[in-house]
């Protein structure tokens, strides 16, 4: 299953650089970079962090992409 997420989208409105995002999710940029790049699948917690900072739900993130 291919998961899509709109992270970096989600970043680029708010004028947030990755290293700010990583600061407020407490993880690294690097992370944030493998998540918006999909070569990581954040866990429940950080996804559900994400979501509520965003003010969205975790589905509205993160979704199944094309390729099923």
């Amino acid at each position: 299953m291919q998961l899509d997420n709109d992270v970096r989208r989600l970043r680029l409105e708010r004028a947030l650089s990755q290293a700010q995002l990583a600061e407020a999710m407490r993880v690294s940029r690097q992370t944030i970079n493998s998540i918006e790049n999909g070569r990581y699948i954040p866990s429940l917690p950080l996804a559900m962090a994400l979501a509520r900072y965003f003010g969205l739900t975790v589905e509205e993130i993160f979704h199944e992409g094309p390729d099923g």
